[in-house]
């Protein structure tokens, strides 16, 4: 049977697409994902007691509670301000890794550690404390990454193998000024492997969105698509690309490496083949029912109006010269080691769910994306540069 939540996804899918008007939706760029649901993953084979670094920030709370529901003995670690108690019955050991203050972490034991380290530029620092200390303690150390760690993405496609920012090759970058984030990222992959050697897992994610982002760069786009009116839609419609990682499919396979043994170095993006730049856009749009029209616009004339790829257009990087892999990456090897991809639908619809249950002033004041007025004179520049 189908539930009261499936049954609304299945209208709004319907109403959507008319909605739009079906014929103005290209085959290519249909939503076919829309109600594909991931592979359900096999129960696991053993109960692992697993130390996550961090634990109640964004990615965090997802990791905790899919190893709670598989089973797992859950300890985490953090400086104990931002939520304690948040998980009643999971052990909590407070400290602080800015100031090195790790001694919660001594004389314990742990089949696998989790590290979320923050976006800092003092990364490396936490990483390599952290990993040292743990070497002995812990089986496994897995270390979320990013894709910003690749020096260059011109390939297609392109594979985790890509060449990696190293301090030789960080352009602007000079001794003694703070890390930038993707080259902070990168030389904390070093210092993870360093301690831990084979036994490291690397996994590096795209733009990672979904339910508990306050980023907004994902959650631009349903708010603005249910909005409904005119869409200023950017770049390509086929040929730019879009991959990106629901929380909960990084999350959830996350844990699943750590109960596998699995080690080495994994993207974490998605769909496996990725999407067009419309297919995203109409996937999204299948899921509101707001009446609405697209107007393309290209990205040389948006870069003459101040519109620029992840700031006012987010999720979206058109493949300029260095960035034609950016998109396009090949997940054989994350596929193969269990990366599941949940659907669009789900993801938009959860994103929504969860933007309009924030206050007020969150919910009319979002952190990324153009405005609705300079949306609207970007739109009518692009109309009257075409007679229009």
């Amino acid at each position: 049977m189908t539930n009261r939540r499936e049954f609304l996804r299945r209208t709004a899918l319907a109403s959507g697409a008319v909605a739009l008007g079906i014929d103005s939706i290209p085959a290519a760029a249909a939503p076919v994902d829309a109600l594909s649901r991931p592979v359900q993953p096999a129960p696991p084979d053993r109960r692992i007691r697993l130390l996550i670094l961090g634990g109640t920030g964004f990615i965090g709370p997802h990791q905790v509670r899919y190893a709670l529901e598989r089973g797992h003995e859950v300890t985490i670690f953090n400086r104990g301000q931002s939520a304690p108690g948040m998980f009643p019955g999971v052990e909590e050991l407070t400290g602080d890794r800015v100031t090195g203050e790790l001694d919660a972490l001594r004389g314990r034991r742990w089949d696998a550690v989790i590290d979320n380290s923050a976006s800092r530029s003092d990364a490396p620092d936490w990483v390599r404390d952290s990993a040292n200390l743990l070497r002995d303690q812990a089986d496994q150390y897995l270390f979320i990454s990013t894709r910003s760690v690749f020096r260059d993405l011109s390939a297609v496609p392109a594979t985790v193998d890509a060449p990696v920012l190293t301090r030789e090759t960080t352009s602007g970058w000079s001794e003694g000024d703070p890390y930038p984030y993707g080259l902070a990222k990168a030389l904390a992959e070093a210092e993870a492997t360093a301690a831990f050697g084979d036994r490291t897992t690397i996994v590096r994610p795209g733009l990672i969105v979904g339910p508990g982002d306050e980023t907004d760069r994902f959650t631009y786009w349903p708010v603005r698509i249910e909005r409904g009116g005119e869409v200023l839609a950017p770049g390509n419609p086929e040929g730019d690309r879009i991959q990106v990682i629901d929380v909960r499919d990084l999350c959830e396979w996350v844990v699943r490496l750590c109960e596998d043994r699995t080690y080495g170095t994994f993207m974490a993006v998605g769909p496996e083949n990725g999407r067009s730049i419309s297919e995203f856009l109409y996937g999204i749009a299948a899921v509101t029912t707001a009446p609405l029209t697209w107007t393309w616009v290209p990205r040389e004339f948006l870069a003459e109006h101040g519109f620029r790829p992840y700031r006012e257009m987010p999720v979206w990087r058109p493949p300029t010269p260095g960035f034609e892999g950016f998109a396009r990456f090949d997940l054989s090897r994350e596929v193969a080691a269990g990366l599941t991809f949940r659907s669009l639908a789900d993801t938009a619809t959860s994103t929504l769910d969860y933007h309009h249950a924030r206050p007020a002033d969150r919910r009319s004041q979002l952190r990324a994306g153009a405005s609705a007025e300079a949306e609207a004179e970007v739109l009518r520049a692009w109309h009257r540069s075409r007679g229009g």
